[in-house]
């Protein structure tokens, strides 16, 4: 409590995590917040897709983030430490309403 940055560092962190969760959130109440599976089994596989959709947009990010930092500094120079201001957690720019297919090849 009486050391600022190491509040700071623990309110980031804190910061990161609820914004991972409020993506996952997002992600599942676009399915009306209900895992209607009925078995175990079923309820696993669904959110074993949750957290691979979460990471599919959060890489989808990362790397469009990536380039948008590149085609900046093409330009002008940008300090690293703006950097840790940027996060790959947003999603208003994807659609989340549908259902997710995954279809096994073999």
């Amino acid at each position: 409590m009486q050391k600022p940055e190491l509040r700071a560092r623990v309110q980031a962190g804190l910061n990161k995590g609820e914004a991972r969760n409020d993506l996952a959130r997002a992600v599942f109440f676009n399915r009306l917040g209900e895992v209607r599976d009925r078995s175990f089994e079923n309820q696993s596989y669904r959110v074993s897709g949750l957290n691979l959709v979460v990471a599919a947009i959060i890489l989808w990010n990362t790397i469009h983030l990536e380039e948008a930092i590149a085609e900046v500094r093409k330009r002008r120079t940008v300090p690293d430490e703006y950097l840790s201001y940027l996060s790959p957690l947003g999603w208003e720019h994807i659609g989340l309403t549908g259902d997710y297919i995954w279809r096994i090849r073999s």
